[in-house]
């Protein structure tokens, strides 16, 4: 079997808490790099956003609580998404962390 066929540990764990974010809520990338073992590894979690279907990619914002997705990628879409799970953010898509963050910290409490 190939080896890069074999699933990453760093990106399973990703995909788990893509999936148990809550409706309503967000993050970030950065925590969820942390959560999987890799606090430096923001990057690699946008990468795994979009090479994974079936999860709620919207629900995933930069560490300043804003939509980091340029106008022409889908911005709207994501300000969309988010606003029908009745997180509201302001016209450059700036959501209230205090109101709207997933205060989930631990792999742990996902297992």
């Amino acid at each position: 079997m190939n080896s890069s066929c074999i699933p990453k540990p760093f990106t399973e764990k990703v995909k788990l808490i893509l999936k148990n974010i809550p409706k309503g809520k967000v993050t970030s990338y950065g925590t969820i790099a942390a959560m999987a073992g890799s606090p430096r590894a923001a990057r690699q979690v946008v990468q795994i956003i979009h090479r994974t279907d079936n999860i709620p990619w919207h629900r995933v914002i930069n560490s300043q609580g804003k939509i980091a997705i340029k106008e022409y990628e889908g911005f709207q879409e994501q300000k969309m998404l988010l606003s029908m799970e009745g997180v509201e953010s302001d016209s450059n898509g700036k959501i209230d962390l205090d109101k709207f963050k997933w205060k989930c910290y631990s792999l742990d409490d996902l297992i």
